[in-house]
């Protein structure tokens, strides 16, 4: 059977690939940054799947510590912990450090154990930020030298360390590596942790939005993204490939259509003029994180994830419901 360490096992994203792993026959080694919130995630991820294969290990993003030997014994590594943030920090480097970092410690214990193929979550946000155009496919690399904020700059950076490693490398030493980069992820958690991403639903209903903020997205499932993980890890024409997932783009307004049509009415319909959000923007640190992007379309069409791994994305409607409904059950909103 094989192994797969799965770094940030606590997380979101990462919670959903490890039951994905463990329902298709693979063992797996979460790493925690506590170790003490393994019943925790025990319990999450056992609403899922057979958690008999499930073990853990501690593992920090900033420190050397316990690297090498999370990765000795494992065939795969699929590196998910990364920084999340909700507003914008005083310093960037408070996201890029641990986001570059970590992924540099991943990857190079990866390439010491010399494992089959190295999967890294990265974003959309490596993708798509900083350019005038509004179509986006794999090739396309977001301009770091522009204002994009630091977490779109925190994955851009990451990705290219991984892709620049690994290129310098000597043959005899490369491993086989790709990259995932979804969009907006949406979907009921495993856990009372929602995800950064399902923020934004929240906010659309708990009133911290009387307005509604011209913002474009992809959107995609948090079940797609992990099995999109999975098939990209195994998938023999992968290595080497970019992974865009998105079911669909739409803007914020048309997110908050799915959710009152579905009994939501707290959701706003009426949009924010774009000049004010990037006024607020100035004093106002939610508002800041989305200035730059306001009235900006972004497109993708996931022709990777369709051509390659042969993948047929579910509609995210029913994610974005399963997250409101999860938001209601934890009381973190009302109907």
């Amino acid at each position: 059977m094989d192994k797969v360490l799965v770094t940030g096992a606590s997380g979101y994203i990462a919670s959903h690939c490890i039951a994905e792993l463990l329902k298709n026959g693979f063992a797996v080694r979460g790493s925690l940054r506590n170790a003490q919130r393994q019943d925790e995630v025990k319990n999450a991820i056992k609403t899922e799947a057979d958690i008999s294969q499930l073990e853990f290990c501690e593992l920090d993003l900033l420190n050397d510590t316990g690297w090498d030997e999370a990765v000795s014994g494992c065939d795969y590594v699929m590196h998910v912990a990364s920084p999340l943030l909700t507003k914008e920090p005083n310093d960037e480097n408070e996201i890029i450090k641990p986001a570059y970092e970590g992924l540099l410690r991943a990857l190079k214990s990866s390439v010491k154990h010399k494992v089959k193929r190295f999967v890294m979550t990265s974003s959309f946000s490596a993708v798509g930020y900083g350019h005038v155009k509004d179509v986006f496919n794999e090739s396309h690399w977001t301009d770091t030298t522009k204002k994009i904020g630091a977490y779109n700059k925190s994955k851009a950076i990451a990705e290219k360390a991984m892709w620049d490693y690994l290129n310098e490398l000597d043959p005899e030493n490369k491993i086989e590596a790709v990259a995932i980069n979804p969009t907006l992820v949406v979907g009921a958690s495993l856990s009372s942790d929602i995800g950064t991403s399902n923020i934004f639903i929240q906010k659309m209903l708990d009133g911290s939005y009387p307005v509604v903020p011209q913002v474009h997205f992809g959107y995609v499932t948090v079940r797609d993204t992990a099995k999109a993980h999975v098939a990209a890890m195994t998938h023999p024409d992968a290595n080497g490939k970019r992974f865009i997932l998105a079911e669909r783009c739409m803007w914020l307004a048309e997110m908050n259509g799915i959710l009152r049509k579905n009994g939501y009415q707290k959701a706003p319909v009426r949009q924010a003029p774009n000049l004010l959000m990037k006024f607020l923007g100035l004093f106002n640190d939610e508002a800041s994180a989305i200035a730059g992007f306001v009235g900006k379309t972004k497109f993708t069409n996931s022709e990777n994830a369709k051509n390659i791994l042969g993948f047929n994305f579910e509609d995210v409607e029913a994610g974005i419901v399963g997250t409101a409904k999860q938001l209601e059950e934890l009381e973190l909103i009302g109907k």
